[in-house]
């Protein structure tokens, strides 16, 4: 008899603890902050690429569609014929087309 009564008072126990956990309040999700459009505008590039003094990362990171070995190209191609004397001249580096060059245009300079 004694058995059966401690098994209830742990049956008793078990189910008491499990109802408070499944009760118990849910932890609050951490609110979400969206950037603010003054925000991403700021963070916006202004200043244009001057394709004589840009290096490899900084062309790979501000033109669309030229990646690492592309900028390298660009790099090369100016260190064996000189500086560009126009944004047109990029399409005779192996590599850029004129859909890269278009998508670019108004990123780019040459100083």
């Amino acid at each position: 008899m004694r058995t059966g009564y401690f098994y209830s008072l742990v049956f008793a126990l078990l189910s008491s603890a499990s109802i408070a956990a499944i009760a118990a309040p849910a932890a609050k999700p951490e609110a979400v902050v969206a950037p603010l459009v003054g925000d991403v505008a700021a963070k916006a590039p202004t200043a244009k690429v001057d394709l004589n003094g840009a290096d490899a990362p900084t062309l790979q990171r501000e033109l669309a569609g030229v990646g690492e070995a592309k900028a390298k190209a660009i790099v090369a191609y100016r260190e064996t014929n000189g500086p560009f004397a126009s944004v047109d001249e990029l399409l005779e580096v192996k590599g850029i087309g004129k859909e890269i060059l278009d998508r670019n245009r108004e990123k780019l300079q040459v100083n």
